[in-house]
């Protein structure tokens, strides 16, 4: 009988959620190649939690990265910058505070659009509102997951024939919360403001939005259950105790190449083969399927306050490039208008870093021209753990940008 409840209490405590208290997030600005190689030694002795880039290989002389460091050395390794002469700022000296008050309140009992959703919450959102909506909203099911969950698409806009299409996801790196949050506000933007909003009215007559308000929904679902920091699929894999593989690394687009791991345990791990995911085959079968209408993509990730677009893999300039910079320019001058955030836009190559097996290249590359990826807010002072208060003012301004981007496509495409 003892050994039943001893059983019963270790498993109720492994089910607890991962806590961060303690942890920290630096940010640094390598100076000379002994800052890099600092910054490996001490990768080598403890686990970093690369934030921005999202791996050690992409760190660069002069350019800033972030990365969390588990409480127990943390003071260790911030001893090791000061020492070092390496510039460094703290951005979130407790993370556990910063998780916890992304919350404004412990309330979750309904669907908001100005709150983080958990999966089964978004999943009856977005089946109730097709139903409310039956003239404007579908509802389909892409794929389902590695554990077995369904995904969900909705394609929004009014009926008619021979229409082009854009495709818009969100959800792909687990952590990202605002990413889906701002799927679901766009689809709540399109069933309130038809109508009335000119622009909008118009985009959604004359184009079909297929919007995907969860793609990794494990690895969704396993941040609010048991780890917030978790980024990956939860695939097992073969020959391997560590779980998942980078669904924007698993595209066959440079795959595996620059910044991308072979190994399994990286959070930048590129799966066995391209779209080893079902996740990721699921959405590659769906655009493959839909190539004749679907002209424009755009994959929603945080953070950074970036619009990027063509290529990641390399540094070779799109054969659309000089469109597609008018295009995010326009986009993030736009989006500037309502709250004066600034954004960088450019090629993902060189504004932000090389990363190859991105879903953006991919869908450029198998003739979606229009192909955008945003990182949304913020710049790192929340960085992942962006709060609450700011949903509505980061998914209002991006609707600025999604307009501008559906327009071009509307009357280029």
């Amino acid at each position: 009988m003892w050994s039943i409840l001893l059983l019963v209490s270790i498993a109720a405590v492994s089910a607890d959620p991962k806590e961060f208290n303690g942890d920290k997030v630096f940010r640094v600005v390598p100076q000379d190649q002994s800052h890099i190689e600092l910054i490996k030694s001490i990768a080598s002795d403890t686990q970093l939690d690369f934030w921005a880039p999202d791996s050690l290989s992409l760190i660069s002389i002069g350019q800033q990265a972030d990365f969390r460091v588990e409480f127990d050395v943390a003071y260790d390794v911030q001893a090791l910058l000061e020492s070092s002469g390496m510039p460094y700022e703290v951005l979130i000296g407790d993370v556990q505070v910063a998780v916890d008050e992304q919350h404004d309140s412990n309330i979750r009992a309904v669907h908001s659009y100005e709150k983080y959703n958990d999966l089964d919450t978004i999943n009856a959102w977005s089946a109730n509102i097709a139903a409310q909506n039956p003239s404007l909203v579908t509802r389909s099911q892409l794929g389902t997951s590695y554990e077995g969950r369904p995904i969900y698409l909705l394609k929004v806009g009014r009926s008619g024939s021979n229409k082009k299409a854009v495709f818009i996801d969100c959800g792909f790196h687990a952590r990202e919360w605002v990413s889906p949050a701002f799927c679901q506000w766009f689809v709540k933007e399109s069933v309130e403001n038809y109508g009335s909003d000119a622009v909008l009215t118009n985009l959604l007559n004359n184009l079909d939005f297929y919007v995907l308000p969860v793609l990794n929904v494990d690895g969704y679902v396993f941040t609010w259950s048991s780890n917030r920091m978790w980024r990956k699929t939860r695939s097992v894999n073969s020959g391997s105790t560590c779980f998942g593989t980078d669904p924007n690394r698993n595209f066959n687009a440079g795959w595996c190449t620059v910044g991308a791991s072979s190994r399994a345990c990286d959070d930048t791990y590129c799966g066995s083969t391209p779209e080893s995911e079902r996740e990721t085959k699921a959405l590659a079968n769906f655009i493959r399927s839909n190539l004749s209408s679907i002209k424009g993509y755009l994959t929603v990730h945080s953070y950074s306050q970036m619009l990027l677009f063509p290529y990641s893999y390399s540094y070779a300039l799109a054969r659309d490039h000089t469109e597609l910079n008018t295009v995010a320019k326009n986009a993030v001058d736009q989006l500037f208008t309502l709250h004066r955030t600034r954004y960088t836009y450019g090629p993902g190559g060189t504004t932000i870093y090389l990363a190859a097996g991105g879903s953006d290249d991919w869908a450029y590359d198998v003739g979606v021209k229009y192909s955008f990826t945003f990182e949304l807010r913020d710049t790192g002072r929340y960085g992942f753990l962006l709060p609450e208060s700011q949903i509505k003012a980061t998914s209002e301004e991006t609707m600025l940008a999604v307009k501008s981007i559906s327009n071009h496509i509307l009357n280029n495409a």
